[in-house]
């Protein structure tokens, strides 16, 4: 065998190595936006959380995550992208061991928003990471394995987090982030991703205090909105304050010559519509998640095992899908399996939504199926066009951008749905009956529906038709600096 040859198989072996470790590592992060949902009502009980506090130890961490996470994208470019991920995984395991020890209901929310942190640290990176150890032929696999088991552990969380919670204790969802996260950094050694730096870029403290505190002001009043009353000062100045911290922002970054976020990037059609239906998509999906779980053990009195077993139509159906999405993206472009896979999620979330006021589990099944092969086909293509709509040099900020989108998506989503179902539960009187109960969760999952019916029109509106040209870009691989 001869040099060269045994140069680019090792190549070859890194690169899955690199993608083992992104996977694990985005596993990781969606696995903690759902596990907890389950262990809800055991943590509710001990630490005595009400209503609203159980919305923040969810929303914290999504919080947190959609407010960094384009730090992260920029960190990425400072420090090299295997160095962030590096000290994304380290914080991200100590605050698990944070919320794991936690004594009180403020230390497990600090903790959950510091977790958020270390992922936002993570994300941008490792699908930077990723997108770039494979050929742009190999992406949509790559990508499909890469989101779609990372999309998978979403919504096993609920399965994983009630076996757990029952078994040993909901403590133990979050500890077991930490050999997850030692394992990780052990692959991310042996594979030695690229680490390249991106010269004359810079973190502007003031673009970070912008962004930060617009979505955490605009969050913070739609979530207490429920508390504090839709009419109170506090509520509409809160979200002034926020609206008024992100216009800034975007008027500060499109006249930035080296941007925290390049919004100039949603100037190309596509790359926007990616974005759209990956934010409309999370707005839903993660209030679902949140809800049902609650649903299943709250109304239909199931216990955190069979809430979480409850969930697995959801899980077949995307493990089922993923895969085939990351190939039907690689033979036709993103436009068919997008628009298929949403048109599939509507229609089954829609029929989950109205199987939920019979009070019945057997009625919700083909919609929480349908619900999870639409997801399958959707999430992986749109993650890999979107960055795929980037070049090298861009692909950081491309990231870091996408990701932002969904994940102030999914805190928004939480925000919005979990005030609506607050505010009806609280027109209910003391103690809700059941079925006022699910009516409640049933407006809630309304607005869920709706927002899959807002992506699948972005996507149909400005996703293109057919494969996407290949742009000259460098020969893909593990290039220039490796991690040391």
């Amino acid at each position: 065998m001869t040099i060269t040859a045994q140069q680019t198989q090792g190549k070859a072996s890194n690169k899955w190595l690199v993608l083992v470790a992104m996977t694990g590592s985005l596993a990781m992060i969606m696995l903690d936006q759902t596990v907890v949902t389950v262990a809800l009502p055991s943590m509710a009980r001990q630490l005595h959380l009400g209503p609203t506090g159980q919305q923040w130890v969810v929303n914290a961490y999504v919080l947190a995550l959609a407010a960094l996470v384009a730090c992260g994208g920029k960190l990425g470019d400072l420090l090299g992208r295997a160095t962030t991920f590096r000290a994304g995984v380290t914080v991200f395991f100590a605050a698990s061991a944070g919320c794991g020890l936690a004594p009180g209901a403020a230390v497990l929310i600090a903790a959950r928003g510091l977790q958020g942190a270390g992922a936002a640290l993570m994300m941008p990176a490792s699908a930077a990471i990723v997108i770039n150890a494979f050929d742009r032929r190999e992406r949509g696999r790559a990508m499909a394995i890469y989101a779609g088991i990372s999309q998978l552990f979403l919504a096993i969380g609920p399965l994983l987090g009630g076996f757990l919670t029952e078994t040993v204790s909901w403590r133990a969802v979050f500890w077991l982030n930490v050999p997850v996260g030692l394992a990780a950094l052990a692959l991310v050694h042996a594979a030695r991703p690229e680490n390249a730096r991106q010269a004359g870029s810079r973190l502007s403290v003031t673009a970070v205090a912008l962004l930060t505190g617009g979505i955490g002001l605009l969050v913070l009043g739609l979530q207490q909105s429920s508390q504090w009353s839709w009419g109170s000062p506090a509520t509409l100045l809160t979200i002034a304050a926020g609206a008024a911290g992100i216009a800034v922002f975007a008027v500060t970054q499109l006249r930035s010559a080296d941007p925290l976020l390049d919004l100039r990037l949603f100037a190309r059609r596509p790359f926007l519509g990616d974005s759209l239906v990956m934010a409309l998509v999370q707005f839903g999906l993660l209030a679902a998640v949140l809800y049902a779980s609650l649903y299943l053990q709250e109304l239909l009195g199931f216990s955190p095992i069979t809430a979480g077993l409850a969930t697995l139509p959801l899980v077949l159906g995307i493990t089922a899908a993923a895969q085939a999405g990351g190939r039907w993206f690689d033979r036709s472009g993103v436009r068919a399996p997008v628009l298929t896979g949403l048109s599939t999620a509507l229609a089954g979330l829609a029929a989950w939504t109205l199987a939920l006021p019979q009070l019945s589990y057997g009625w919700q099944v083909p919609g929480m199926l349908l619900t999870g092969v639409g997801l399958g086909l959707t999430i992986s293509p749109t993650s890999t066009d979107g960055l795929n709509r980037a070049s090298r040099a861009e692909r950081a900020q491309a990231s870091g951008l996408i990701q932002t989108a969904r994940q102030v998506g999914g805190t928004f989503g939480v925000a919005i749905i979990g005030t609506i179902i607050a505010q009806i539960l609280r027109n209910g009187g003391a103690v809700p009956t059941s079925q006022h109960a699910a009516g409640a969760i049933t407006a809630g999952f309304a607005v869920a529906t709706a927002s899959f019916g807002a992506a699948l029109l972005a996507g149909a509106l400005l996703l293109p038709r057919g494969r996407q040209a290949a742009a000259p870009e460098p020969a893909a691989g593990l290039v220039s600096s490796p991690a040391r």
